[in-house]
């Protein structure tokens, strides 16, 4: 008899979310369903449906393929980076657990390459060769918003196995490149980055670490922690490293870089400034329908909300002491965004015209906009499917710098026979 596996199993085979078996109804299209109590069960070796096979290649999603330097992607999101280095790297394997990231991923990209699965039951051995491995290594461990565990905790630990599957390969990447958060530098003095350095090092690579904003691109403050590490005997570009600290290097950074062995300080040009403001990237139709939050902005943000003509601001409920707070800023910038998990990690926009105030949530699409995606970007889903998707992500112009800036030329000088 042949076997049968539950609908999220069965999802996963066929590199496709749960969401999308269910739309097509189970044995609707998969010769074979049984329904246990308004559950689908779907046989093992059933085909994937016509309708999912057909959208897998539908016409008009990006293809990634098409440098000769290529890439693993690791802990890939919903692809901002793969997109950001599109024409540099082409990921010939990228990996996600997360259905909701995947089904974006999918919905953007020609996706062969990409393997929904727990990165801890993937194995070295199985993966193609490459010239880069990226890792953006979940954040909830070394983050303010998160419990701060460290980075030998079980989400931000992810960066072991990361690691291990690295040592399994046969032929491991000469560049790799690792995001995390400002406290992946700065937690506990410094320990959670110097362990990685370390263990980086004893794997045969130097590397340093850079802080890049990414309101240097995008009207978003989003400050990242960026490690680059490339192998002992690849020749470093004079001009990629300076001999000493400079814009990329924030404090945690320059005191790290004083004391360790092995670091380099990564150096680039500078950006020319943004010149796109928050009031520039939000959609013209969006409904207000949050005024009952004005009432939390505090007195004295809410008296310099009165005193402009006209205003656009950012907003963040946040709970103090004294209670729920709107608490509003006026540069220009959105907050940086975060995944949602309650109202309090969704950004408002407040707006003043005419002498009234209006509030409503960030839309979908201009959660997309401050990641610096475009607008033919897909967001499949719901609304909180979209912003959990861009706020779990690396915005697609730093992933564009970091490309051109660093990762291209040292592939170029590692590989350049």
């Amino acid at each position: 008899m042949t076997g049968i596996m539950s609908l999220r199993k069965n999802a996963e085979k066929r590199n496709n979310s749960a969401r999308q078996l269910q739309k097509r109804r189970g044995g609707d299209d998969i010769q074979g369903t049984l329904e246990f109590g308004g559950a689908w069960d779907i046989p093992e070796e059933a085909d994937k449906p016509a309708a999912l096979a057909e959208a897998d290649g539908a016409a008009g999603k990006v293809d990634l393929s098409e440098s000769h330097w290529k890439m693993l992607e690791f802990f890939a999101g919903s692809g901002l980076v793969a997109y950001g280095m599109k024409g540099r790297f082409s990921p010939v394997w990228s990996n996600d657990i997360d259905g909701r990231k995947a089904a974006v991923y999918r919905a953007n990209f020609k996706s062969d390459h990409f393997v929904q699965a727990d990165i801890r039951n993937i194995t070295g051995a199985s993966l193609p060769c490459a010239h880069l491995s990226w890792a953006s290594f979940p954040c909830q461990d070394l983050s303010l918003a998160g419990n701060m565990k460290g980075i030998y905790a079980e989400r931000s630990g992810l960066v072991w196995e990361w690691l291990r599957v690295m040592y399994e390969m046969k032929e491991r990447p000469k560049i790799l490149a690792l995001e995390n958060v400002t406290g992946l530098l700065s937690a506990d003095g410094g320990a959670n980055y110097i362990s990685l350095h370390n263990a980086l090092a004893e794997r045969g690579y130097r590397c340093g670490a850079m802080e890049i904003n990414a309101d240097l691109f995008v009207p978003q403050s989003r400050p990242r922690i960026f490690v680059i590490a490339v192998r002992k005997d690849v020749p470093v570009p004079e001009r990629m490293v300076s001999g000493g600290p400079n814009w990329l290097h924030n404090n945690a950074a320059q005191k790290l870089g004083n004391q360790l062995d092995g670091w380099i300080w990564w150096n680039a040009e500078k950006p020319a400034a943004r010149k796109a403001e928050l009031k520039d990237i939000l959609e013209p139709d969006a409904v207000f329908d949050k005024d009952g939050a004005l009432k939390l902005i505090p007195e004295r943000m809410m008296k310099e909300l009165n005193s402009r003509d006209n205003a656009v601001a950012a907003g963040y409920r946040r709970t103090r002491r004294e209670g729920q707070r709107l608490e509003l800023r006026f540069d220009g910038l959105a907050g940086c965004l975060r995944t949602p998990s309650g109202g309090s990690s969704k950004q408002y926009i407040v707006v003043r015209r005419n002498g009234t105030n209006h509030a409503r949530l960030l839309t979908a699409r201009e959660t997309a906009r401050l990641m610096g995606a475009p607008d033919s970007y897909s967001l499949p889903g719901s609304y909180n499917d979209a912003y959990f998707a861009m706020g779990d992500a690396v915005a697609l112009p730093v992933a564009n710098f970091l490309s051109e800036k660093f990762l291209m030329p040292l592939t170029e000088a590692a590989y350049h026979d």
